[in-house]
C-alpha cells in the first residue's frame, strides 16, 4: 500500500513539475508581451508551435462528439471506437492539431475497449494531469501541444513502464505506416 501512495505521490510531483517547465518556456518577447516557445516535433520532424483556439473555433472544426471529448473532456463508449482494436503498424497523433502522440509499437490489448498504449512517442508531447471528476483520483493525459483531452493513464500496464494510457479513439488520427523521426528527449 505504501509503494501505491508513493508513485501516486511521484506521479503527482512530475505532473508538477511538468507544469511549472511549461510556465518556464514562457520568455518575453522583444516588446515586452509573453511569448510560448514550446515546440513539438511533427512526423516528418518539422517543428511545430503550439495551437491555441477558441471555442467557437474548435467548434467549427471538430465533430460533436470530438469537441465532448477532446475539448470537455468526455468519453467514448467501451469498444465503440475506430481504434481499440487496430492492430495495424504506424503512429497515432491528436484528431485536434496532428501532433505524433503514440506509437502501434507501444500498444497493447488492454481488454478495456479503448486503445492502451505503454508509452507516449515523446513524453513532452503528452501533458499529465491530476482528475479528481467522478469522485476519485485519476491522472488525465492531454496532447501537449492543443491541450485536448486523450484519456487516463493508470499503473496497471505491461512492463517496461507499467503503465496504461487509457485513450479515446476520437481523440485520435491514425497514420498508417508511419514511424516518428525523432527520438525520446
Amino acid at each position: 500500500m505504501q509503494f501505491k501512495n508513493f508513485t501516486c505521490l511521484l506521479i503527482c510531483m512530475m505532473s508538477l513539475w511538468a507544469c511549472n517547465q511549461a510556465q518556464d518556456n514562457k520568455t518575453k518577447s522583444q516588446d515586452g508581451s509573453a511569448t510560448d516557445e514550446r515546440t513539438f516535433l511533427a512526423l516528418d520532424g518539422d517543428t511545430l508551435e503550439p495551437v491555441e483556439k477558441s471555442e467557437e473555433e474548435w467548434k467549427a472544426e471538430l465533430t460533436e462528439q470530438e469537441f465532448r471529448v477532446l475539448r470537455e473532456a468526455g468519453t467514448e463508449r467501451a469498444f465503440t471506437g475506430e481504434y481499440w482494436d487496430n492492430k495495424k503498424q504506424g503512429v497515432y497523433t491528436c484528431a485536434g492539431c496532428g501532433l505524433p502522440l503514440f506509437s502501434a509499437e507501444t500498444k497493447f490489448r488492454s481488454g478495456t475497449g479503448w486503445p492502451s498504449f505503454w508509452e507516449p512517442i515523446r513524453a513532452d508531447h503528452v501533458w499529465l494531469k491530476d482528475d479528481s471528476s467522478l469522485g476519485m483520483m485519476r491522472t488525465e493525459v492531454l496532447c501537449a501541444r492543443c491541450g485536448g483531452h486523450q484519456g487516463h493513464v493508470f499503473e496497471d500496464g505491461p512492463e517496461p513502464t507499467g503503465l496504461r494510457y487509457c485513450i479515446n479513439s476520437v481523440s485520435l488520427d491514425f497514420v498508417e505506416g508511419a514511424k516518428m523521426k525523432a527520438e525520446k528527449p
